[in-house]
């Protein structure tokens, strides 16, 4: 069983409130029997030292020739550990009674007082706690009263063995119960990260999950709701200017390429040939632009995903390959493959083609004449696809390996050459489109471009 949801549920505000009260509730529980004990134990012996100030004054107010007797009498009658009486000459030796030696720690000042000694005979047994009164009579001897504390002792061990029942009976359903409060919340909570992982990745027709009960959780998830409708609402708009502004364009822009183009028919061979010949590269550019612009559009529905069929990663990489190792060795350029074991993925076989035909295209492009391109497939330690296209080339700076995905950045290096910044745009929006990932590393002398497949 894993302890990830018990960790998830402590982690809540509700346990952490919960915690919080228990602590409390703890603390006071300690502090009420704390004075009731006190108290208790405070009245006991109160009780105890006017019963031992009674039995005293009575002993001592008894004809001394007959006190012997009356203590003998005394420690017979009463119930041993009860009450103790003893009756000593100046010396400390025994006369009558049941207490063996005259303890101690316990003064001569006719005070009640909390001894701790053997009554009977120390040999034979360990001290007792008791509290105990001496008087010295006219005639030099010694008159000691005392009674054991063990009903004091029994109340407080009966409170404390209470507070620990009550804590128990309390703080364990207490605990339990905030396992069981806070696994609620927790779950909805891990629902809701779940339900951002599409979110995240741009799919913004997701929603929220929203229970019944309405709580500050369904509040939350629905503000958020509410929120991503709107966004979606103004991005669609936003796409939809930007298709419809690329559709409009497009049109015209073919209906003056194909007019430049039977002007260029007609003046073939003259020196305004050549003019007509630079409109039609720069009509040609510009469609090529809004055409791709639409593509990009295009791999950004969602809604494309719900064709995916199981993809064989191998057979786009050799694919691939096979269509550019002729581009390659028209440069002199090694263009290796390398496919090892992968596990099996789903996708748009179609559209993977087009994302590594784009990155192997700019690996060949950017490498110079005599250099090498690898394209390597294989298994990361986590079970997943991973594909590494790596170049020789001029390589990309830390702080533009972000920035080469966003639509038509070029760099100062790459202004030169041909394309309109729009091929790795089109390769994110159809990793993105899959729920794979793309990145870019390398050093000064290559670029290396990975995509990770996480495996169905």
């Amino acid at each position: 069983m894993s302890l990830r949801p018990l960790i998830d549920a402590w982690r809540s505000a509700t346990s952490r409130l919960i915690l919080i009260y228990g602590a409390l509730f703890a603390i006071w529980c300690v502090v009420l029997l704390g004075v009731v004990q006190w108290e208790s134990s405070r009245y006991l012996s109160n009780v105890v030292d006017g019963m031992l100030a009674a039995r005293i004054h009575y002993l001592e107010g008894t004809d001394p020739r007959r006190l012997p007797a009356t203590v003998e009498a005394a420690s017979q009658i009463d119930v041993q550990g009860f009450m103790w009486v003893g009756l000593f000459d100046p010396q400390g030796k025994r006369i009558a009674g049941n207490i063996h030696s005259v303890p101690q720690d316990l003064a001569e000042d006719g005070v009640v007082k909390t001894i701790r000694a053997s009554l009977v005979d120390p040999a034979r047994n360990t001290p007792t706690r008791a509290r105990g009164i001496t008087r010295v009579l006219p005639d030099g001897n010694r008159l000691v009263v005392a009674k054991e504390s063990a009903t004091i002792d029994g109340v407080g061990a009966i409170i404390r063995r209470g507070l620990l029942w009550g804590l128990s009976l309390t703080l364990i359903p207490g605990v339990l119960g905030g396992i069981l409060i806070a696994r609620g919340p927790a779950r909805r909570i891990r629902a809701i990260q779940r339900a951002m992982e599409p979110i995240r990745e741009g799919d913004l027709s997701v929603r929220l999950p929203v229970t019944r009960g309405g709580d500050e959780v369904d509040l939350l998830a629905s503000t958020v709701n509410t929120t991503l409708g709107e966004i979606e609402r103004l991005l669609g708009e936003v796409k939809g200017v930007t298709d419809n502004i690329a559709h409009d364009l497009r049109t015209p822009l073919t209906r003056m390429r194909t007019r430049l183009y039977r002007l260029q028919q007609q003046f073939d061979g003259k020196p305004e040939g050549d003019q007509l010949d630079a409109c039609v590269a720069e009509i040609d550019t510009v469609l090529s632009r809004f055409r791709a612009l639409l593509r990009v559009s295009e791999l950004e529905d969602r809604q494309r995903s719900a064709c995916f069929e199981t993809l064989d990663l191998g057979d786009v990489l050799r694919n691939v390959h096979e269509f550019y190792a002729p581009l390659a060795e028209d440069r002199s350029q090694v263009f290796e493959l390398e496919v090892g074991r992968l596990p099996p993925l789903r996708g748009d076989p179609q559209l993977m083609f087009e994302a590594f035909a784009n990155l192997v295209g700019n690996a060949i492009k950017f490498t110079p004449d005599g250099g090498a391109v690898r394209l390597i497939a294989s298994t990361d330690p986590t079970g997943d696809a991973r594909v590494d296209i790596a170049d020789t080339g001029p390589g990309i700076p830390p702080n533009e390996r972000e920035a080469v995905f966003r639509r038509f950045y070029r760099s100062d290096e790459t202004r030169t050459k041909p394309g309109c910044g729009l091929g790795l745009a089109i390769v994110s929006a159809i990793v993105r489109l899959h729920g794979y990932s793309l990145s870019v590393g390398g050093t000064e002398r290559g670029a290396v471009f990975s995509v990770v497949c996480p495996a169905t």
